[in-house]
């Protein structure tokens, strides 16, 4: 989708990626069979169906917005703004935004899972929070011991992404409650440092986050929906 702003053909998924789109087509394709021979009387199943497309749809735009991001912060070497060309600095801006779009994505991407799982596995988690995240319901998951063969792999994934995870969610409340979230490294220099020049924030660690995350995306809807398989095959959802 977004490959042709360096000339490139479009990408064909693979590994992980292409694991999870195959999944995820399995699941719509199931639940659409369903549909036509009269088995969704309560429009659950249709539910069903438009969540994970729209899922879908939000994967794709990720992961294009990450390798976007990532191309662009490729095609910065300045230490700082200032010492930019008006080239460099066009760059540096596209790299913000696609790099910002890419991690408001995250959570957005993540919630719409969680929303699917609430519903999917029954655990009626918004009795306990009314506006949950993905991480409130796989909390919730945890707590009451509900569905241990996916329960816990979701938890490992989010274990092992976690610091990268933690550094994300700060930049997005920053970005989304307080201020831009790059402008936030120059007020925390210019508090220390004030009258000198500003270091660029720390894009390379950025970029590294921002992977990770995409990885725990991908993963975390992998297994999601090789368990959503699993289950319609086993039983009426």
């Amino acid at each position: 989708m977004l490959h042709f702003m360096f000339d490139e053909p479009e990408r064909i998924a693979d590994g992980a990626l292409a694991e999870t789109f195959v999944l995820m087509d399995q699941f719509v394709d199931m639940v659409a069979s369903r549909i036509r021979s009269g088995q969704d009387t309560d429009q659950k199943l249709r539910k069903y169906e438009i969540w994970t497309k729209g899922l879908r749809s939000s994967l794709i735009e990720l992961e294009q917005s990450h390798y976007a991001a990532s191309r662009f912060k490729d095609k910065v070497a300045s230490r700082s703004v200032d010492d930019m060309s008006k080239d460099e600095k066009l760059d540096y801006d596209r790299y913000v935004y696609f790099d910002k779009n890419s991690f408001i994505r995250v959570f957005s991407l993540l919630d719409k899972m969680g929303t699917l799982l609430n519903e999917l596995l029954g655990m009626r988690t918004e009795k306990i929070k009314p506006h949950f995240s993905y991480f409130t319901v796989l909390r919730n998951m945890r707590e009451r011991k509900a569905h241990p063969g996916l329960t816990w792999k979701l938890n490992d994934v989010k274990e092992q992404y976690k610091d990268s995870m933690n550094r994300l969610r700060k930049r997005r409340n920053t970005e989304i409650h307080y201020m831009n979230s790059e402008m936030h490294d120059d007020l925390i220099q210019s508090q220390r440092m004030y009258g000198e020049e500003a270091r660029l924030e720390n894009i390379a660690q950025q970029s590294e986050d921002l992977t990770n995350c995409l990885h725990m995306s991908i993963e975390s809807l992998r297994l999601t929906f090789q368990y959503a398989c699993a289950l319609l095959r086993s039983k009426s959802v």
